[in-house]
């Protein structure tokens, strides 16, 4: 297994009525050039449930410098109706973002938990102060 020292939360930048699955979010890496699809390890539906995108086992590609080292989970939604960037997590969304979150820090409890911008300025993904939420989570 490689040694995991960060957990990295992403949003998929849709707007409400629009639908982001780890098999969308497959086809829109692919149709990138992405040989290996799906850059995420999670995905978190609008509903709750988490969908499994690349294995852990794998690298990732969603941070750039950071993947080699990183787990990349994405929540569905980050646009408001506008196309603005939004914290747009429903209540379900919360829920399985933050059991998944506990289920990945037991298992890598060395891991930082943070958002896309913490390692990237000009990005404003996931649209939520993830340090700040999930810090109670911290060891």
């Amino acid at each position: 297994m490689r040694i995991i020292t960060l957990i990295v939360v992403h949003c998929s930048a849709v707007r409400p009525g629009e639908q982001s699955s780890a098999k969308d979010i497959d086809r829109w890496h692919r149709e990138k050039g992405w040989h290996y699809g799906i850059g995420y390890h999670y995905v978190v539906r609008r509903d709750g449930t988490i969908e499994t995108g690349r294995p852990l086992s794998m690298v990732g590609a969603h941070c750039v410098n950071h993947n080699l080292h990183s787990i990349g989970i994405c929540y569905e939604g980050g646009l408001d109706e506008k196309g603005s960037p939004a914290d747009t997590r429903t209540a379900e969304q919360k829920i399985a973002l933050r059991k998944l979150l506990e289920q990945l820090h037991a298992k890598f409890p060395g891991a930082l938990i943070a958002g896309h911008n913490t390692f990237n300025p000009m990005k404003t993904c996931p649209c939520f102060d993830v340090i700040n939420e999930y810090a109670d989570l911290e060891t």
